[in-house]
């Protein structure tokens, strides 16, 4: 057996600098091949950083690009030692990204974030050397790499979506630049932009499967709420990773190179367990390479001398000149020599032969041993099933035998659970008698509500009536006072009546007694008529006492209905004085409650008013902003945004006029100004971003557009904090830039992503047309300028 052919010097920088140049093309995988041969001879990249550390990375975007893409496939394919080299220069990487960051160059922006990539991918492998930088390991390395832990399995799982994270940003600023740029995926210019997006697929397709199998690991061990962020962190990569997968998969540049997997319709449901087994690991197959044409290079060196076959075309020409040198043939030396160059020959063409077939058994192992991995990773996956289908099984049976138990021991529960449950019953009852109670006092409370209600209607009524009992009671009384003036008047007539006929009789009396004396024995006439004067003195005597008594009774009575009218008017009075102050409080209360509900209304109308006004002002002020440059975004999503706007206005002059018809609530206004405001700062913001990558008149139009959007935006908001100006704010003005910023986004919409190749000449033709005419008019624009100059 032959020892291996060094690889030297000279021809690794043939390789790096035909495999990093500046033209606008893919790198080439036989020069990259040879550059990953020579990390595997010399077990590092030291050769290969001396020589980019010369390049001229600064000068050229292209180039740095470039760059980045072999030097991720070394990181992946060279010599593990490579990883401990490029530790060393990950300062120089760094300021490359930095440096084309800064700048405003379509190929820097894609180096930034290109060294963002390489840098995490040294960190994370250094730091878990378990991984090597092809990211391939088996299930059982990732659970020994992931440990026991929680903690660590934790933190694992989080870089692991940061270094995802870089991934699919790549990805995504890849596609980006193709959605807006002229360059598709069978143009070079497209081709060099696309060349990197294969080895992130390789490292996506295997970070995919890594965290899928943490997250089941995680939710295995903590509960589901504490894991709600990583959730919903990995179903947004998920659906980012399968969009970029379904992407790459339609494009004809990489169907030829790479066997892109599909991902299922739906992320895993890391809250069932036995979703595992139906995870299916992503494999990515690369497909064997057909011989690349290229030029044969030494890879042995025999001698810096001139080509074999230059001396003996020199060696004919002088003997045909001057005839053989002393007249003798070439020694056996010189024979020799050709016959070792002829078989070097013929040995490098075989070795070249070799690595060819070598190169192509190994890529037809690769992917023998990709499908065996896909088989073994069903049958673990259908074990899994299996073990998992058998733990439910065990679970159900020992499910059945407690239900067993249970069932025996409640038989003895079901008298008592009866006996509960006929108590549970009368206490129902007893809740819903007391239920019905309830009921009822509400319903006297709301009566007595309706009551206190109509008592201030009332009010009035009653005063009402307090006066006409008044008028009543006195009216009464003027009754009662001519009542007892004439009793009064009646009975004093009878008194002296009463008197003048006792005085009669008192002289009757007297002249009876008069004659009685005269006469010594009256006889039985007198004595009868003295006994009846006696009598009748004494009823008439009963009689006047009577009637004093009646008359005594008579004025107490007048007396008592005079308090009691006193009396009635205090106490009318005074319920009349307390009703008035409750009705004016009552009043009151309601005016100034009244007066608070349409003061907070207005109060957080106008704080919503600030607050998008602060965020409209924002957004235009990033148009003019010069870290904003750097922004940019695709005319489908600023259509996007301008049509949701447009949906808010809508809302937005249905909630104003809600509001100036009842002031008393401005929720719907509130809620359409939050909603509209946002949108319109994101449709500004990305208006902004969108004229960056537009031409130049589109762009200024665009600007203007988003500034007068604002202008019109912020003067609305304006009118809205003043209440004098708030009737005649009109929400429909901003409607106008509005349109006149989704047409734009409509003009600027790539006409198509990609083309067939017939199509290529006419794009051509339309484009070289285009630039011409673009080149005359800024001729003219150019002469018109010097003639202004020359006449000035």
């Amino acid at each position: 057996m032959c020892s291996r052919p060094s690889v030297p010097g000279p021809w690794k920088a043939i390789s790096i600098s035909k495999a990093i140049n500046s033209q606008e093309a893919p790198v080439k995988e036989k020069h990259a091949r040879r550059i990953i041969l020579g990390t595997h001879h010399e077990k590092g990249a030291f050769t290969f950083w001396s020589y980019a550390i010369g390049l001229p990375l600064p000068s050229s975007s292209i180039l740095s690009w470039k760059f980045c893409h072999v030097l991720h496939k070394v990181l992946r394919d060279g010599h593990p030692n490579v990883l401990h080299d490029c530790q060393r220069y990950r300062s120089n990487i760094r300021e490359i990204g930095d440096l084309w960051g800064h700048l405003h160059d379509r190929y820097g922006q894609l180096v930034n974030v290109y060294t963002k990539l390489l840098l995490t991918k040294i960190s994370f492998h250094l730091k878990h050397p378990q991984f090597p930088a092809s990211l391939e390991v088996t299930d059982e390395v990732l659970e020994k790499a992931a440990g026991t832990d929680v903690n660590n399995i934790f933190q694992l799982t989080v870089e692991m979506f940061d270094y995802m994270d870089c991934e699919l940003r790549l990805s995504e600023s890849v596609f980006r630049q193709l959605n807006t740029a002229i360059a598709v995926s069978q143009m070079s210019s497209g081709q060099c932009r696309l060349a990197p997006l294969i080895q992130v697929i390789q490292d996506c397709s295997h970070l995919y499967h890594y965290t899928v199998k943490l997250m089941f690991k995680l939710h295995s061990c903590l509960p589901a709420d504490t894991l709600q962020g990583h959730r919903d962190r990995f179903h947004e990569q998920f659906h980012s990773l399968r969009n970029f997968f379904r992407r790459a998969s339609d494009m004809l540049y990489f169907k030829r190179l790479i066997q892109i997997p599909r991902l299922p319709e739906g992320p895993p449901n890391f809250l069932r367990a036995s979703a595992l087994a139906e995870h299916i690991k992503p494999v990515v197959v690369i497909p064997e390479e057909a011989p690349e044409d290229e030029e044969p290079e030494n890879l042995i060196e025999i001698s810096a001398g001139p080509p074999a076959g230059e001396p003996a075309v020199v060696a004919d020409l002088f003997d045909q000149t001057f005839g053989p040198p002393n007249g003798s043939l070439k020694d056996d030396r010189d024979l020799q020599i050709e016959n070792l160059k002829r078989e070097v020959e013929l040995l490098r063409a075989e070795l070249e032969k070799i690595k060819l077939e070598a190169q192509r058994y190994i890529s037809q192992l690769k992917g023998q041993v990709n499908s065996l991995e896909a088989e073994l990773e069903e049958q673990r996956k259908q074990k899994q099933k299996a073990l998992v289908d058998n733990e439910q099984l065990r679970h159900e049976l020992a499910q059945l035998r407690a239900l067993q138990l249970e069932s025996s021991r409640n038989q003895g529960l079901r008298e008592e659970a009866e006996r509960k449950a006929s108590a549970t019953e009368a206490r129902y009852s007893k809740l819903k008698e007391k239920h019905s109670e309830l009921i009822n006092t509400h319903a006297e409370l709301l009566r007595k509500n309706a009551d206190t209600a109509k008592q201030l209607t009332v009010t009035q009524q009653s005063q009402e009536e307090v006066a006409r009992v008044k008028e009543q009671l006195a009216f009464q009384m003027e009754q009662v006072k001519r009542e007892s003036e004439m009793k009064l008047e009646e009975q004093s007539d009878q008194l002296e009546k009463l008197k003048r006929e006792l005085e009669a009789k008192t002289g009757e009396l007297a002249h009876a007694q008069e004659a009685l004396s005269r006469m010594e024995q009256g006889g039985s006439e007198l004595s009868s008529r003295l006994d009846t004067l006696s009598a009748e003195k004494d009823a008439l005597s009963g009689a006047m006492r009577q009637r004093e008594a009646d008359l005594l009774a008579a004025q107490s009575l007048v007396r008592e209905k005079e308090a009691a009218l006193s009396q009635e008017q205090l106490r009318g009075s005074q319920e009349r004085g307390e009703l008035q102050g409750r009705l004016a409080e009552k009043e009151s209360q309601e005016q100034g409650l009244r007066q608070r509900l349409l003061d907070e209304q207005f109060a957080m109308l106008r704080g919503a008013a600030a607050e998008a006004q602060g965020i409209l002002q924002d957004a235009v002020s990033k148009l003019d902003d010069p870290l904003h440059l750097r922004c940019t975004s695709s005319p489908d999503y600023l259509v996007s945004r301008a049509q949701a706007a447009l949906d808010t206005v809508s809302a937005l002059e249905k909630g104003h006029a809600q509001y100036l018809t009842s002031l008393a609530d401005a929720s719907s206004l509130v809620a359409a100004l939050t909603r509209f405001s946002h949108l319109a700062a994101d449709t500004i913001i990305n208006g902004g971003a969108t004229s960056h990558l537009a031409p130049t008149d589109p762009a200024d139009r665009l600007v203007d557009a988003c500034r007068e959007c604002g202008a019109r935006a912020l003067e609305l908001l304006g009118q809205l904090q003043d209440q004098q100006a708030l009737p005649r704010a009109q929400p429909g003005l901003v409607r106008t830039p509005l349109q006149g910023i989704l047409q734009l986004g409509e003009e600027l919409k790539p006409k198509s992503l990609d083309v067939r190749q017939e199509e290529l000449g006419a794009m051509v033709d339309k484009e070289m047309a285009a630039t011409s005419a673009a080149i005359e008019d800024a001729v003219r624009r150019i002469e018109g300028s010097l003639r202004s100059e020359g006449r000035g």
